[in-house]
């Protein structure tokens, strides 16, 4: 389906930004169902230490900043030596059932380099930087609290988008790899008007990521909680949008919290996009997003259908918020198919087949 488009009204509807800030999510337990699935598909491993053992054991912490002196929001977090070999062995191992399936042959040349703490973030994740102690070359992942929302926006982004995503869980502990990328912020503060930076192509990727969380309802994509991945290309860069935070995956009511384009801290990628493109090229990227949406859905449609059955059945999110964004969506296509959905697993459903059925 393409929507009707104008200057003023961008890719959906009147441009009306959201600056409030979204209330703490809870965090949903994963269910029964959800947890055979992660077997089946290989998702649930056993892991040598767990999102308890790296919070209970602080011993204390001090604040990160970066290399301008400025705040990160995030907290170094140190450990009493009875605790620290046990931690930085599992954390070792746990990098290793990442990035090579657990073998262990190379882990002897890894360290732990720094262990660091958000309380701000809804999942109060640790990021958990590992050193190559021959060239001191360093990545990262993440140990977060298992939770159901998360996971189904992992899943829904592996199969849906034109990424790939790693990650594991085990109980109560769920473990992402880094996803690459300049921060959207500091994208838009220190990129987005370098004379390099291709402004069309970028407004291009900006429509094609918008149309993405809309389709699949990946809610609360501020600047913050996407990057930006850039690849030289012939004579000049690709870009990717990529979503690094999938905590609001179908939770929120508003149908709008949906939609990239609305929030304050994307204004100016919604600028450049209105100044470089005209209707016709939003809608066709929107097109040639939805086909490529809908080609992923045929390729991996059993997976999928087992998926959005287990989140059909799921509580992912409160009543009334369900309540209000099946309205809101059923009066956006003026479709009632949207008022019989009874769960957000339902609703993600029936807005794939809304908006991918014409391709």
């Amino acid at each position: 389906m393409i929507h009707a488009l104008q200057r003023s009204a961008f890719f959906h509807g009147p441009l009306r930004r959201i600056q409030q800030t979204l209330p703490e999510k809870p965090i949903f337990p994963v269910t029964e169902p959800l947890r055979n699935y992660l077997k089946t598909h290989g998702r649930e491993v056993k892991l040598p230490v767990s999102y308890r053992d790296l919070l209970q054991h602080i011993t204390y912490s001090v604040p990160l900043k970066d290399k301008h002196d400025r705040d990160t929001l995030w907290e170094t977090a140190l450990y009493d030596m009875r605790h620290w070999d046990y931690i930085r062995e599992g954390l070792v191992q746990m990098y290793a059932i990442l990035k090579t399936e657990g073998d262990l042959t190379f882990t002897k040349h890894l360290d732990v380099a720094r262990i660091d703490f958000c309380s701000f973030a809804n999942s109060c994740p640790f990021r958990i930087r590992i050193v190559n102690k021959f060239n001191d070359n360093y990545d990262h992942y993440y140990i977060k609290q298992a939770d159901a929302s998360r996971i189904y926006g992992l899943e829904l982004e592996h199969l849906l988008s034109p990424n790939r995503i790693t990650y594991f869980t085990w109980h109560n502990t769920l473990v992402e790899e880094h996803i690459p990328g300049i921060p959207g912020d500091l994208f838009i503060k220190n990129f987005l008007d370098d004379p390099q930076t291709n402004k069309i192509r970028l407004s291009k990727e900006f429509v094609k990521f918008n149309e993405r969380c809309f389709v699949r309802l990946l809610g609360d994509m501020r600047s913050y909680n996407f990057v930006v991945d850039i690849t030289p290309d012939i004579e000049d860069y690709q870009y990717r949008i990529r979503a690094i935070d999938f905590d609001q995956q179908s939770y929120e009511g508003r149908k709008n919290l949906y939609i990239p384009q609305f929030f304050k801290e994307n204004r100016a990628l919604v600028d450049l996009s209105l100044k470089h493109l005209n209707k016709e090229s939003i809608e066709q990227y929107q097109t040639e997003e939805r086909t490529m949406m809908a080609f992923r859905v045929a390729s991996s449609r059993f997976r999928l259908m087992e998926l959005l059955n287990i989140m059909s059945r799921d509580a992912i999110s409160t009543p009334d918020k369900l309540l209000q964004l099946r309205s809101e969506l059923g009066d956006y296509f003026k479709s009632p198919a949207f008022h019989k959905c009874r769960s957000m697993g339902q609703l993600v459903k029936r807005q794939l087949k809304q908006t991918l059925q014409k391709i």
